[in-house]
């Protein structure tokens, strides 16, 4: 008989868990119980919500591989009595992979997408966690961005406070674009003229060719000044002014850029 735990888990990265909301005190409370057990679980969610790390977590000594590369998966577990299964979901025979696990007694922890479903998976794994995406645990996003800006000064050398007044965070592939994005935004807050020339030079230099480049990459320029000066300035009257444009001519390129405005 299945037994469907819906766990509300937390992003963890590869040290440790993040507590700081109660899904995510819940998710290492249940995960320090799955430790003392020998079931077999499956933990489903989102790319980037910490399935990896939580399964990691529950078996530290276990080997770790992806579904998707069968033949390496099935010669591993010849050879041993524990073993993390990636994306099992992925897997080019997921019948055969269940029939040699039950078989040879082979304790798994094993990670699938949140929408994954099989007869054969809900009989072989008896608790099954469902990690909600990051979008739906601010208090893990405030911690987690405090850690990875943290590593970020730690990796830079420096000694910045990371700015958040204006940082939207990016969790569109939840802790994965999340830590990017806090990476790339710490470098560039205190970036040179020079440093951004360089890295827009070192950009549009494998993408020139045409007779158009100009016209084509001219938003790279517009766009962020356009952005900066409307939230600076709150209005499109103070930015052309400021600007020294006319009101229809920065109303024209406001509209021209509106995919990225």
């Amino acid at each position: 008989m299945v037994v469907a735990v819906q766990v509300v888990a937390a992003v963890v990265d590869v040290t440790s868990f993040i507590t700081a909301s109660e899904a995510s005190y819940q998710a290492k409370k249940t995960a320090t119980l799955l430790k003392t057990l020998t079931v077999n679980a499956l933990i489903m969610g989102e790319s980037g919500v910490g399935k990896r790390t939580l399964a990691t977590f529950i078996l530290p000594d276990a080997p770790i591989y992806d579904a998707s590369d069968f033949d390496e998966l099935l010669t591993a577990m010849d050879s041993c009595s524990e073993i993390i299964i990636l994306n099992i979901d992925n897997s080019p025979n997921v019948k055969r992979l269940l029939e040699i696990i039950s078989s040879k007694y082979i304790r798994v922890i094993a990670t699938s997408k949140e929408s994954f479903s099989n007869k054969s998976v809900d009989e072989l794994f008896s608790i099954k966690f469902n990690i909600p995406p990051l979008s739906q645990r601010k208090e893990d996003v405030d911690a987690l961005i405090e850690r990875f800006a943290y590593e970020a000064a730690t990796l830079f050398g420096a000694q910045d406070k990371f700015n958040v007044e204006r940082f939207r965070p990016d969790l569109s592939n939840n802790a994965n674009s999340l830590r990017r994005q806090v990476m790339i935004n710490y470098l560039l807050q205190d970036i040179k003229d020079t440093e951004l020339i360089d890295i827009i030079e070192n950009y549009l230099y494998p993408k020139l060719g045409s007779n158009s480049d100009y016209r084509n990459y001219l938003y790279l320029y517009e766009v962020p000044l356009i952005r900066a000066g409307l939230n600076k300035f709150k209005s499109q009257l103070q930015l052309s002014d400021k600007l020294g444009l006319n009101r229809n001519t920065l109303r024209k390129k406001i509209a021209d850029n509106k995919q990225y405005l």
